[in-house]
């Protein structure tokens, strides 16, 4: 029988579980276990809250779906299948594919409070029948987001993955969402740029001058910038109407790189990603997953 195991905070291991084949296919799914979904009760909004799983006893021990086991790191301990301290400023899960680091929480440029990641995933590029991957990427969202998917509240993950009127009623939230990208191989700021709309403008059938002066913003940020292994790129939500672009080659950003102005172009960025159609199927699959989880 395989196993996975759970390690506490000083290393040691908690227990053993049996890993069940054929719950996951060709990628490992990691999605957040932390959160519970509160219901409302009378007038008051409760906020959500650190959630241990049943029969776990150690309040230092959080359990992902998948083993996931991190390289020595400064920031990260040794041999942690996603078993961080709740309170810890420094928890991070692994993207399966890149082995690239994100998060659970961070603090952006523009952004009123902490935002919570959801899941990972990565884009791959074919280039003459072979698969490159060219970054990683992960979804962040302001936690008060959730209490507005009441109406999804114990749907499976199949259900969520084909309601795309869920995700949109992500986006339309008045609330911050924010995509981080990282870039696991060097770039053309130009290529980028090309590839990012190649994929907006198919979703913005009929722009409008404000529309154009957005892409044209948007554009700018890009064009003739080298961008390398390892830069950021973070694309925020603050609200429906507009989003914030930071880059930055060495961590996380320190300010705002540009703001975009247009509804259109910011909700067709948002359905790249997370539409019918999304540029990683990964990454959909895993925030899926992820508020599956939440949502019970």
């Amino acid at each position: 029988m395989n196993l996975f195991h759970i390690y506490s905070l000083d290393g040691k291991q908690v227990f053993q579980k049996p890993k069940i084949e054929g719950m996951f296919e060709a990628q490992a799914i990691c999605s957040p276990k932390w959160l519970q979904f509160p219901t409302p009760t009378g007038n008051s909004i409760p906020k959500p809250r650190i959630g241990l799983p049943t029969g776990i006893s150690n309040p230092n021990v959080l359990i992902c779906q998948t083993p996931i086991h991190f390289p020595p790191h400064k920031n990260i301990k040794s041999q942690t299948p996603f078993a961080v301290n709740a309170s810890s400023a420094s928890e991070y899960i692994e993207e399966p594919a890149t082995k690239e680091k994100f998060q659970t929480s961070l603090s952006l440029p523009g952004c009123s409070s902490s935002l919570t990641l959801l899941g990972t995933g990565y884009r791959e590029k074919v280039f003459a029948i072979i698969g490159v991957k060219v970054y990683a990427a992960g979804l962040y969202v302001n936690q008060s987001v959730l209490y507005s998917l009441n109406a999804w509240k114990g749907r499976s993950a199949a259900e969520i993955q084909e309601d795309s009127s869920l995700f949109n009623s992500i986006f339309l939230s008045p609330l911050e969402k924010s995509l981080q990208i990282v870039l696991v191989r060097d770039v053309d700021g130009k290529t980028f740029w090309d590839a990012l709309n190649d994929a907006i403008s198919p979703r913005i059938k009929s722009p409008t001058p404000v529309d154009e002066s957005a892409l044209s913003t948007f554009r700018s940020i890009f064009q003739g910038q080298p961008l390398k292994k390892g830069t950021f790129i973070f694309l925020t939500w603050p609200d429906p109407s507009k989003m914030l672009v930071s880059i930055s080659s060495d961590g996380l950003p320190s300010g705002v790189d540009a703001e975009i102005k247009s509804e259109n172009v910011a909700f067709a960025l948002f359905d790249v990603f997370f539409g019918d159609t999304p540029v990683s199927f990964s990454l959909k699959a895993s925030v899926v997953k992820g508020l599956e989880s939440i949502l019970k």
